[in-house]
């Protein structure tokens, strides 16, 4: 009696994976991307650092080198105890359309970018604003471009891709990117079915009106994380929401290199996931409980030969349909070698999730420098 309700409770999951990947990610997996209308509207970039000083020598030249008719960069130093502020200093002398805004230790808002953000953005001079974290940088000349040629008088808000950089002989690296590309792929599929429920710091952009609109991060303030996906998920939705990804419009950023310290930024993401909209956090939940009853079903179900053609008929059917799905997806994101091993990085990937979500019940991640 048992198996014969774990047996059907396993079709259920493939008919639930299937309605995830054919249905649902397919309006993003199978259409091909679409290049914006390129627009002369002036753009405010914006970037905010703590202690970055490494990267933003790096980040801040690329930016100023963009082909794009009027554009500020706005550079926003978190009081940093490194030689950030002193970059930010010399790059304001060199470039003419730099703004530097300094932001000192407030002890109601300590470590918390999105004060800091918030400060950047009343500062920025222009109506449209384009963001990027200070460890990210652009793939081409182009970004600006690519990325504000989806703005219309209707989309205000437009998510991008940020990808990480390769790491060659690294499965971790290969984990990183396949979790990466499948993020991705929810948040472009959900936005193009006119339900966006998060995006990325390191590549979006939105107006000045849509941040006002919601009191910007008042809602969440008290959240140390959140300044992306937490205010797509309140000011996005399917009219004022566009998405971008062309291969000119990718932001790249240094991958987490040891487990613990993915492991750590896992647990900050999820954290902030469980203050999503109610219908966001249901669909999130549902896809990836049943990727975890898809693993561990099976296995019971065929330790004891119960149906194990049809079971095993279904195991297969669900890697060729979610194969084709990702790896369509992978293919217009770059990432289709992580493909190749795809059930191996799944598997680790959700017993890491499982991992994250019973750590984060007995203590609390650690959130911004």
């Amino acid at each position: 009696m048992i198996l014969t309700v774990l047996f059907y409770l396993f079709i259920a999951v493939v008919a639930i994976q299937f309605l995830y990947y054919i249905v649902f990610f397919s309006k993003f997996s199978f259409y091909k991307a679409q290049k914006g209308t390129p627009k002369r509207i002036p753009i405010s970039v914006i970037v905010c650092a703590k202690n970055e000083a490494e990267n933003v020598q790096k980040l801040v030249p690329i930016l100023a080198e963009q082909d794009y008719p009027e554009f500020e960069i706005v550079l926003i130093d978190d009081a940093s105890s490194d030689e950030t502020l002193d970059l930010f200093e010399a790059f304001e002398k060199q470039y003419s359309n730099i703004k530097l805004v300094k932001v000192e230790n407030n002890e109601a808002f300590w470590g918390n970018k999105k004060f800091a953000l918030t400060l950047g953005i009343k500062a920025a001079k222009y109506e449209y604003l384009l963001f990027t974290d200070a460890d990210c940088y652009p793939t081409s000349n182009q970004w600006i471009k690519e990325m504000t040629g989806h703005y219309t008088q209707q989309k205000t808000i437009v998510l991008g891709y940020g990808a990480y950089e390769k790491i060659k002989g690294s499965f971790l690296n290969k984990i990183i990117r396949f979790e990466t590309l499948l993020t991705a792929t929810q948040y472009f599929a959900w936005a193009k079915m006119g339900k966006p429920y998060m995006g990325v710091g390191r590549n979006m952009a939105y107006k000045k009106e849509e941040f006002f609109r919601v009191r910007g991060f008042m809602d969440h303030m008290k959240l140390r994380s959140g300044d992306d996906d937490l205010f797509i998920n309140q000011a996005g939705n399917g009219t004022n929401t566009a998405i971008c990804y062309t291969t000119e419009s990718f932001t790249y950023s240094a991958p987490k290199t040891k487990f613990n310290a993915w492991f750590n930024q896992k647990r900050r993401h999820v954290s902030t996931a469980q203050h999503y909209k109610g219908f966001d956090k249901f669909q999130l939940g549902l896809f990836y409980c049943s990727q975890l009853l898809f693993l561990i079903l099976p296995i019971i179900l065929l330790a004891f030969q119960f149906q194990w053609i049809i079971v095993c008929s279904l195991l297969g059917f669900r890697y060729l349909f979610s194969w084709i799905s990702l790896g369509l997806a992978a293919g217009k994101l770059k990432e289709k070698d992580v493909m190749y091993f795809y059930p191996v990085i799944e598997f680790v990937l959700i017993l890491s999730q499982l991992n994250v979500s019973i750590t984060n019940l007995f203590s609390k991640p650690v959130h911004w420098k």
